[in-house]
């Protein structure tokens, strides 16, 4: 058969595939990355990066980099291991260690419990070695940090962390994997230094989907942290930043036995095995979400006093996956992660302010009362989306029906009558719901900025 046609099957049967291998990796003087994987030895599949560099890299700094550099190429894998899931790893440019194993096996097991439940399909189960047993290894302590990289996605969560990043007083950088218009905007309110990175998946990948290859939902945020945190390690940062919120760590369903999170990549978990994956490949180098303590409720609050970012950001996911043409709009208006941000905002902002923001009020238009309902996990499980626990959802419908501003809106009356009935008197709380948790990793040097800025 020639090669060709070994590249671009015309049916793709994912059944007809025994092993995901990690080929090579490359990472040149101008910071460029080169990552090779293959199912089986039939289909082969290159990703590149181009990270944001000063100079040209000497021997010993490519040398240095080289343990991160196999971090992002086993976590990125991703991408391609879920055309068929097969049962088999080979990693044929080195083992990972221990702590990067454990890593990989949550990463490709419950970071692809939505794409397993998705497709109907047993939760995969790989195995990359001699991964660190639970709490074997542990999660580092942060330590107090010099540089600090934050990553930008674009949305409230970023802009938050950013300002808190900002109000330590420590040197700042800003990283984001391309400039999408909320990203580019973000950053120029933002107005600090910007590394920019690209990535670039192999475009077999949507030939291969249209071909009967499995999709859905992958853990996107370990690959952008693993492409920051080599771009800390090359351009001087002792610290990547993120943005992750306590309630990242909510799962939305459970599904045979097994906790699905869409949000996997982000939660505590996901950040305490990756912590411990970096302290083994790159000493004097860490990870943690300076939001962690919070809900996304009590990061609305803060963001809502954020003026300067208000025309800038977008958390709507939906406009990414319409049309190419359509994302320099910022809202759909029409998904569950325009509702919760609306619902989370609204409570710290007046109608007409959102309506600025949305272009339009979505607590007026009852035919989205079943998606508002939703979030509260009324009528089904939470959606498949970046939006907070369902009790954070009722503390800000809870604080809504006590706002005059808000109050008589149709949808606020809706819910108050429909589905704060079904709850308990205690439940969304929203005192409990705006307290700041203790189960993070943000270094202690650093928590009387995360209180300025996130407090009441």
């Amino acid at each position: 058969m020639a090669a060709g046609a070994r590249q671009s099957p015309v049916l793709f049967d994912p059944r007809r595939f025994q092993t995901f291998r990690f080929l090579a990796r490359e990472l040149d003087a101008r910071g460029r990355v080169t990552l090779r994987y293959a199912l089986d030895d039939e289909i082969f599949f290159v990703e590149e990066f181009e990270l944001p560099l000063d100079d040209d890299l000497s021997d010993a700094e490519l040398g240095r980099a080289q343990a991160l550099l196999s971090l992002l190429h086993w976590v990125a894998g991703v991408s391609y291991f879920k055309t068929a899931a097969p049962a088999e790893i080979s990693c044929e440019a080195g083992a990972p260690p221990p702590a990067a194993a454990a890593l990989l096996e949550a990463l490709y097991s419950l970071g692809l419990g939505e794409f397993a439940y998705a497709n109907g399909l047993p939760l995969p189960r790989p195995r990359f070695g001699q991964a660190s047993g639970p709490g074997s290894s542990g999660s580092p302590t942060a330590t107090a940090p010099k540089r600090m990289l934050v990553a930008v996605g674009g949305g409230k969560d970023s802009a938050v962390a950013i300002e808190i990043a900002r109000r330590s007083g420590r040197e700042l950088g800003l990283f984001s994997i391309g400039d999408a218009p909320a990203i580019a905007r973000t950053i120029s309110v933002a107005r600090l230094p910007h590394l920019l990175a690209r990535r670039r998946l192999d475009p077999r990948l949507g030939a291969l989907n249209g071909a009967g290859a499995l999709n859905g939902h992958i853990p996107i945020t370990a690959i952008v942290s693993c492409a920051a945190l080599l771009t800390a390690r090359l351009r001087g940062f002792d610290t990547v930043v993120m943005a992750n919120e306590r309630s990242a760590s909510s799962g939305n369903v459970t599904w045979e036995g097994v906790e699905i999170n869409h949000q996997f990549s982000k939660s505590i978990m996901a950040e305490r095995l990756l912590s411990a994956a970096v302290a083994e490949a790159a000493s004097g180098l860490q990870l943690f979400s300076i939001v962690r303590p919070a809900s996304e409720l009590a990061i609305a609050r803060a963001f809502a006093r954020m003026l300067p970012y208000h025309g800038a950001f977008t958390s709507c996911n939906a406009i990414f996956r319409l049309e190419p043409s359509l994302r320099a709009r910022t809202w759909c208006g029409d998904c569950p992660k325009c509702r919760f941000v609306f619902l989370a905002l609204a409570p710290f902002s007046d109608p007409a302010h959102m309506r600025e923001i949305f272009g339009r009020d979505l607590l007026e238009d009852e035919r989205q009362l079943a998606g508002f309902a939703l979030l509260t996990a009324t009528g089904g499980h939470k959606p498949f989306e970046c939006v907070g626990e369902e009790e954070e959802s009722l503390a800000a419908i809870r604080m809504l029906a006590a706002d005059p501003r808000w109050r008589d809106h149709a949808v606020v009356r809706r819910l108050v009558a429909e589905v704060l009935p079904q709850f308990p008197p205690a439940a969304g709380d929203p005192v409990r719901a705006l307290a700041l948790g203790e189960d993070h990793a943000v270094p202690a040097a650093l928590m009387p900025d995360v209180r300025a800025v996130l407090g009441a």
